[in-house]
């Protein structure tokens, strides 16, 4: 053979004389794997005869082309196998394997398809038939995050995916089948309930097509409640694999109800009748993630959350708050089961990529003495454990096939065969499980695992000869990478993109690793030595509660998000600008003073600091003397109490929006929290305000009711040594240049009100000049009780007017007329189910002589009220900050600085 043939056999770009050297990736089965991703995604709702036919000519062109390429391979004699392989023939080949993946892909999704239409419960479902059934229970129950809508709590749910075995109906008759249903444990509100059971794993069930009236439709805004009573234990402590006997009532499931025939909607004080055990495994399965909760225990609270999340998937502890922060920065995945997890330990045990064939391997396994196959024996059996402990549930299984990834290229050390193996993982998956090409998470974790298979490396390669350190080189490469792929297909979900998803998940990649390993050592330890599983557990609660401080730091960032056309065409937009920002950024990295004010830019964009704000957008005003927030369907008023301190009345009902408001207006300090009532869009954002703020007091309403957001404010308060007072008719206050009076409600016995909305408390602000009168939610009973009470003396015209009640339709005239506002302030979400604000309330107070401002579609509202400013009659500015704007949106002598939304 001469030396050019020698050279070309050798497979290697330098040669036989280089041969650790890789070629180019080998993308040969990437179109396979495609192929049968989007068959299994088209088939699993297609007619039949679709999928047969899909399949025939599938198989019959695959035949054609190999009997093709097997004749012409013959044919060619020895010279031709001897030599380069021929491009047309392995196309011809390709061409084969992605026409019978494809039909493979179509024949799987059609049979997992057919389980939705199999026997009689899709029929029932459509009755709403009550029956009686017996279940496989294929998942861990989980507990819906407790709702509100406005003021409503919705009632709690647990949650399971099950397979119908055996269905009774009323007239006797019996049939067996295997159909997959959601069961929907209906639970009632009793009563308060602990920290541990106000945070749940899950924001909303797949609801019946025609809804009953406890079940919130798509339209209703609903926030996440602070509490929630405990479930039955019967319920809630169901393994995988359990045979249960139960009735309930069958329903359709939604449009886009996934793999699930119906939903089986289930009385919660009815406790199910186990008929079987469930396996040995997953009995195993479950001590092993109950001993790591009890490890946890006693740790802080986002430790004691967070531990089993980053661990095995277990977010029953998460709190609604921090799980909205996760959300917002893009570190969700962190909080489900992910092949990071796996790498961690497989690192660990085996030690870094392209080490693990030479003598200088690192790792547990070379310590010890283990040859490197039975250490890829070992890494493979801790696979098998990582699935049986977390559920073989799909999110899992695709975890464990990144996993198994990253042990190919522990043991051979080579990168090149990454990509056909991540390819196989999505062969074999889609072929086992077909809903997975349809599921976002799914496509979510192959985009970032070929992410940081191919771009990472490069990425990182050009930030080494940049002069970047190489472990932030690598890690800024990952983060970026990942970030990059996947923001296209997050923007068509949530029709949002993250700005610190970059620098928040670099900065918790430091924590991961530690806080990882040491929850599988007290989650592996639990069993045998408890004591000792709470110190490792104690040792990983420090990184978990780095990790949870940076998802509320970015979280609570001013800048941390901006929305984005949702749907298929705002992903291509994205992604259209990805790669715009990629090419713009390898030519602006070249220039360093360049870099520095891009970075110095971005960091004024997503920190806004007040005083960069003020100069630049305007916001917020100086002199501003009240601000009211826009925080969605709720309330949250701001009273300027001097340098960086204000009085905050009312939280609203997310604490992100709160917290992101008060950081906006440079609030450090708050003297006095009031709360005019316990609704949740009132209270539910009180973490916001108080967390990394100096809180002096809290104030609230003495009528306790709903009792458990009364309750929460309790524990909220307590947990942050704030104390809470009651506030009644008559008392007066100072802080700083505010001084108010509360007018309602009265002090002594009196009747009861008729709801939380009759006892808001009711203020009557002096600042700066202005008379401020704040009515909480208060109705017409409370609104004409207070005209006959001593205070109604003080509320003859007032400047501004908080309208009570979102401007709802509920306002006594006699009140309007008596208050006469200048300016009428309505807090109330856009495009609410309540119809907020009335079209009546409204007409009422323009007729009076009122301007209306209001946050849905004014967004956040500043009002200055100089003395001077307000006997002169000063100009107002309105619509964007420091833009000036018409006098017709603002009252004569207020001048007033709107944020739009």
């Amino acid at each position: 053979m001469t030396r050019p043939e020698v050279h070309l056999a050798s497979g290697h770009r330098l040669g036989a004389s280089n041969p650790r050297q890789e070629g180019p990736a080998d993308l040969r089965l990437v179109p396979p794997a495609l192929a049968a991703w989007g068959s299994a995604a088209l088939m699993l709702d297609a007619p039949p005869r679709w999928a047969v036919a899909t399949v025939a000519v599938g198989v019959l062109a695959a035949g054609v082309l190999l009997v093709t390429w097997t004749a012409r391979s013959a044919g060619g004699g020895g010279r031709a196998r001897a030599g380069p392989r021929n491009p047309r023939r392995w196309g011809r080949f390709t061409a084969a394997a992605v026409l019978l993946c494809a039909a493979g892909a179509a024949a799987s999704a059609a049979l997992h398809g057919a389980d939705l239409r199999r026997g009689p419960v899709p029929s029932l479902a459509g009755e709403y038939a009550q029956v009686q059934v017996e279940l496989r229970v294929t998942s861990d129950p989980r507990r819906t995050r407790p709702r509100v809508a406005s003021a409503h709590t919705m009632p709690p749910a647990v949650l399971l995916d099950a397979e119908v075995l055996r269905v009774s109906q009323s007239d006797g008759t019996t049939t067996e089948t295997r159909t997959p249903v959601l069961v929907v444990v209906r639970m009632e509100v009793e009563g308060p309930a602990s920290d541990e059971d106000a945070a749940h794993s899950t924001d909303s069930a797949p609801t019946a097509s025609a809804p009953t009236p406890s079940t919130p439709t798509a339209s209703a805004p609903t926030v996440s409640a602070p509490t929630v009573s405990a479930p039955t234990p019967s319920w809630t402590g169901l393994l995988p694999s359990t045979r249960v006997r139960v009735e309930g009532r069958l329903a359709p499931p939604m449009a886009d109800g996934g793999q699930v025939a119906a939903v089986l909607r289930v009385d919660g004080e009815r406790a199910p009748r186990v008929v079987g055990a469930p396996s040995g495994a997953q009995q195993i399965a479950g001590r092993l993630r109950g001993g790591l909760r009890e490890a946890t225990d006693g740790l802080p609270a986002d430790a004691r959350a967070l531990l089993p999340g980053l661990v095995v998937g277990d977010t029953s502890r998460v709190p609604a708050e921090l799980d909205q922060a996760f959300r917002a920065t893009d570190l969700t995945h962190l909080l489900a089961v992910s092949g990071a997890n796996l790498t961690i330990v497989l690192v660990l045990l085996i030690g870094p990529p392209g080490l693990a064939q030479r003598a200088e391997r690192r790792g547990l396994a070379p310590r010890l003495g283990i040859p490197l196959r039975t250490t890829a024996v070992l890494g493979g059996a801790l696979t098998v454990g990582f699935v049986i402990v977390c559920r073989p549930d799909p999110s899992v299984l695709r975890a464990a096939a990144c996993g198994l990834i990253a042990l190919l290229a522990i043991v051979t050390g080579r990168r090149r065969s990454l990509i056909p193996a991540l390819a196989t993982a999505v062969l074999v998956l889609v072929l086992y499980d077909p809903w997975l090409a349809r599921s976002p998470g799914f496509l979510l974790s192959v985009l970032a695992t070929g992410a940081l298979l191919t771009l990472a490396p490069r990425w990182g390669a050009a930030l080494r000869g940049r002069g970047v350190p190489a472990r932030l080189a690598d890690a800024l490469a990952a983060a970026a990478a990942a970030q990059a792929v996947c923001a296209p297909v997050v923007a068509v979900l949530a029709a949002r993109v993250s700005l610190v998803a970059v620098p928040c998940n670099l900065l918790a990649e430091f924590a991961v690793a530690p806080a990882t390993v040491l929850g599988f050592a007290a989650l592996a330890v639990a069993p045998v030595a408890m004591p000792v599983a709470k110190v490792l557990a104690w040792g990983a609660s420090w990184p978990a509660e780095w990790i949870a401080g940076i998802a509320r730091t970015g979280a609570a960032l001013p800048g941390n998000g901006v929305d984005w056309p949702g749907g298929w065409r705002g992903g291509l937009v994205l992604a259209v600008v990805t790669v715009v920002l990629v090419l713009v950024g390898r030519r602006i990295v070249r220039h360093p003073w360049v870099v520095v004010a891009c970075a110095a830019l971005f960091f004024l964009v997503v920190v806004q600091p007040p005083s960069v704000t003020r100069v630049i957008a305007g916001w917020p005003p100086p002199g501003w003397r009240l601000a009211m927030c826009d925080v969605g369907q709720g309330d949250a008023t701001v009273l300027a109490a001097g340098d960086g301190a204000g009085v905050v009345v009312d939280a609203g009902p997310d604490p992100l929006a709160a917290d992101r408001c008060l950081r906006s207006l440079g609030i450090r300090r708050v003297p006095l929290v009031l709360l005019t009532h316990f609704h949740a869009d009132h209270v539910a954002g009180l973490p916001g305000v108080l967390r990394g703020r100096e809180v002096g007091e809290i104030q609230t309403t003495g009528f306790r009711e709903p009792p458990e957001q009364a309750d929460f404010v309790r524990r909220q308060a307590a947990a942050a040594r704030v104390p809470v007072v009651p506030a009644v008719a008559g008392e007066r206050r100072r802080a700083g240049p505010l001084d108010w009076q509360v007018l309602w409600p009265p002090a002594g016995p009196v009747p009861r009100p008729e709801g939380p909305n009759d006892a808001s408390v009711t203020l009557l602000v002096r600042t700066g000049g202005l008379t401020v009168l704040l009515l909480g939610d208060l109705e017409p009973p409370a609104q004409r009780a207070l005209l006959r009470s001593p205070a109604a003396a003080s509320l003859g015209a007032v400047d501004v007017m908080k309208v009570a009640h979102h401007g709802s339709a509920h306002q006594d005239p006699e009140l309007l007329r008596r208050a006469a506002p200048r300016l009428a302030l309505i807090s109330c979400g856009a495009d609410n189910s309540y119809g907020h604000p009335s079209p009546l309330t409204l007409a009422a107070l323009r007729a009076g002589g009122a301007q209306v401002l209001r946050t849905d579609t004014d967004g956040a509202i500043a009002v200055m009220g100089t003395t001077a400013g307000v006997e002169a009659g000063g100009g107002s500015r309105v619509g964007g900050g420091s833009q000036m704007g018409g006098g017709s949106r603002a009252a004569p002598g207020l001048e007033v600085v709107t944020r739009p939304p």
